[in-house]
């Protein structure tokens, strides 16, 4: 069956003024990608408040409003994602090498919340869950695609994505201030938000998410 394609942020930039974010190709370039390139994914908590025990909990990042790069839309929603044959689309466009590791560490039936950006209003919106493993991201081979790497190989593939399923809608709206508040203040008090990526590593596109946030 075709994979409908879908194209995220391949990273993610700095969220500003909790309102949005500037998105890059690429997260990193040259010595400082170079380092995260083979670096393994940090192991995350079983949560136990989504229907089913996990050993990782993930958050993607995509954009749900009309933005051009080379011509092409990379805009998809969680509507969108909804709107696909079986509510199933492939992530891809990750360029990013850390980003990239953690797709490759994700298992089957893992759940991972979608998180709107660069956009109005930021935030967690969904819940949906790998249902294949990483492979092979063919916009990598695709000159006409925006996320197209000439130095990446057939037979080497510098780039993963996995495919996702909708599970569900959020009961309500995470925004980004919200998760911001929650942040700053397990900072103070040394709770399970303190080292949230989404603040921490505020580029990376794909990230694992700790327990604390399974209470949503």
């Amino acid at each position: 069956m075709p994979r409908p394609r879908k194209r995220p942020a391949g990273a993610a930039g700095p969220e500003k003024n909790g309102q949005s974010e500037k998105h890059t190709k690429f997260e990193n370039s040259g010595e400082a990608s170079a380092k995260v390139e083979n670096s393994s994914p940090q192991k995350t908590s079983v949560f136990k408040n989504c229907g089913r025990n996990l050993s990782n909990y993930w958050l993607m990042k995509s954009e749900p409003e009309s933005r051009l790069d080379k011509g092409v839309d990379v805009k998809f929603s969680i509507e969108d994602l909804k709107a696909q044959p079986l509510q199933t689309a492939c992530w891809d466009g990750v360029r990013n090498y850390q980003a990239r590791n953690f797709l490759r560490a994700m298992k089957l039936e893992e759940e991972a919340f979608f998180y709107h950006s660069n956009c109005k209003e930021p935030g967690i919106v969904g819940l949906m869950k790998i249902v294949k493993e990483a492979y092979p991201d063919h916009t990598q081979f695709e000159k006409n695609s925006p996320h197209y790497d000439p130095s990446s190989k057939e037979d080497n593939p510098k780039w993963s994505m996995v495919d996702v399923q909708f599970v569900r809608m959020m009961k309500r709206f995470i925004s980004l201030a919200e998760l911001k508040t929650c942040h700053q203040s397990h900072k103070a008090t040394g709770g399970p938000l303190k080292d949230m990526a989404l603040f921490t590593r505020q580029r990376l596109s794909v990230q694992p998410l700790t327990q604390g946030i399974s209470h949503w």
